[in-house]
């Protein structure tokens, strides 16, 4: 049941006299639920809490924090209809689509669960002492991954479970050994509850410490700016648009102790058309994008917003199948009002930039924030000359560069921002004749697609969803995938340490049985 208050560890909290609903943008209106915003206080509390957390949480092993990570996963499950029914009607998403993702966002919790039981993704590493070394000794020095401290994560607009109070950030900072505050998204802050009350029933149930979770609850910026600016806070996760992970990311590097900020922000996906593509399976591919731009609404940060192709009969071709396609389909509810109004405000100004034609747009009469999918035309040397073109419009929405030739799609690829994925259609053997094109998108994204769709991101070990600014803040890690883990945790060498005061992960006996680096070689033998 759903009660608006903060949660401050294992007590709820509603301290505070500002208030808010959350709004069913398929109805448009309020929901029935009042929601508390956090004070001051009760910041201060959920920090002070997680703070004493962290001593001993940190320390708790891969097996102890696996069985919390699992007993979420369970909890989620056990919510039941009244989650799936408050999603759909704080986000205006379908039933089919919650029910998919909570299964990944349990999948996820799942995922890191095996990862730290397994216990190798500490990266030990052991140099053995040699004192008769000439002409200097040398000491016994061992190396492994050791938690941050306490974790601020920003629940994310567009995935209201996967990527928000139980998601990515939460499940690998807290597989790291982390507490974590949430600061909730204000549009589905009923949801948030609900999942939060899985995770604290999670803790409660498999003895955590006190604090080691935290809800808090805000619909403006002042609680995130104060999560961001308290000195016990170690790091951040972020989910959102530029605007709002540049700024956070700002506040975090003017603290006296600045603090790592690891945010997945705007990206428009580059898709290559090589010539193949378009001469045999033109039509195929544009039918499988119409699909891919207006999936969830266009609300995914890997949505497919930029195509590029070479100026021709093919190209012509597939893009009046794109155009056909993507209006047959019907369009579907934004998450949000905002949301919505952003959408109509930026494919319009880019609809009328210099150059730019529009080849398809949804005119049907549809009800309120329903998103209208739009596709554009523009040649390469006018989308080059133009950067507002190379915003990302969040949305249902795309846009076809014509380029003259290779080159031109070339240095199109190399004046774009960072982005999260790019994807090239076309043969095996074009991928060796465009040599230069690859290697441009390489340089521009985190991950690179061949003959598929950027919309889906599996989870698991070799997923990157990060990529060059603004894709993200820190193009080294990823967000989705075991390896997010990385992000909450820094290393720490033991020099010349008795070795029954080592971690387990570094004793010479190997207890946990983990692989590590020893001199050299990867071994998970005792030493």
């Amino acid at each position: 049941m759903i009660s608006g208050t903060n949660a401050i560890g294992n007590k709820a909290s509603k301290q505070g006299e500002k208030t808010f609903k959350t709004f069913d943008p398929k109805n448009n209106e309020n929901t029935e639920w009042t929601f508390y915003e956090a004070t001051t206080n009760e910041i201060n509390e959920a920090v002070a809490l997680a703070t004493d957390a962290y001593t001993v949480f940190k320390d708790y092993s891969g097996e102890k924090k696996a069985e919390f990570l699992e007993a979420i996963a369970d909890e989620i499950e056990a919510l039941g209809d009244e989650l799936i029914n408050t999603y759909c009607r704080e986000s205006g998403l379908p039933q089919g689509r919650a029910v998919g993702e909570r299964g990944r966002t349990m999948g996820q919790l799942r995922a890191f669960a095996t990862l730290i039981k397994q216990g190798s993704w500490v990266e030990a590493v052991i140099e053995k002492a040699q004192p008769d070394r000439e002409p200097l000794p040398k000491s016994d020095i061992r190396k492994m991954l050791f938690p941050l401290g306490p974790v601020v994560v920003f629940g994310a607009s567009n995935f209201p479970l996967a990527f928000s109070t139980a998601g990515g950030d939460t499940a690998s900072a807290l597989a790291a050994g982390c507490p974590v505050i949430v600061k909730s998204h204000p549009m589905h802050a009923g949801t948030g509850e609900l999942v939060s009350s899985a995770i604290i029933k999670a803790a409660k149930r498999t003895g955590m410490p006190n604090g080691v979770f935290s809800n808090l609850n805000s619909s403006g910026i002042e609680v995130g700016q104060q999560l961001i600016k308290h000195p016990k806070v170690k790091a951040v996760g972020f989910t959102g648009s530029i605007h709002g992970g540049t700024a956070l990311y700002k506040l975090a590097n003017e603290r006296d102790e600045p603090i790592p900020v690891f945010a997945e922000m705007g990206s428009i996906n580059p898709v290559v058309l090589l010539p193949s593509a378009l001469e045999q399976e033109g039509d195929t591919w544009a039918t499988k994008y119409a699909s891919s731009i207006t999936l969830g609404a266009g609300q995914f940060c890997t949505n497919p917003g930029l195509i590029l192709g070479v100026q021709g009969e093919h190209l012509n071709e597939f893009i009046d199948t794109l155009s056909k396609e993507i209006l047959k389909l019907e369009p579907t509810t934004m998450l949000h009002p905002n949301i919505y109004a952003k959408y109509v405000e930026g494919k319009k100004e880019l609809s009328e930039q210099d150059g730019v034609v529009i080849t398809a747009e949804y005119k049907k009469d549809v009800n309120v924030n329903i998103g209208q999918p739009l596709i554009l035309k523009v040649s390469g040397s006018d989308f080059l000359a133009n950067t507002k073109l190379h915003r990302e419009v969040f949305g249902p929405f795309s846009i076809v560069v014509m380029c003259k030739d290779g080159a031109e799609m070339e240095d199109i690829i190399n004046h774009l921002e960072g982005q999260l994925t790019g994807t090239i259609l076309g043969s095996e053997e074009e991928l060796e004749l465009n040599a230069g094109v690859v290697d441009a998108l390489k340089g521009r994204v985190g991950r690179i697609l061949f003959n598929g769709v950027p919309t889906g991101v599996e989870v698991n070990s070799s997923m990157v969803h990060g990529g060059p600014y603004p894709a993200s803040t820190d193009s080294r890690f990823t967000s989705v995938g075991t390896s997010a883990i990385r992000r909450w945790v820094r290393p720490v060498s033991y020099q010349d340490w008795p070795n029954r005061l080592l971690p387990d992960a570094l004793k010479n006996e190997n207890p946990l049985g983990i692989t590590r680096l020893v001199e050299g070689v990867y071994t998970n033998t005792e030493i």
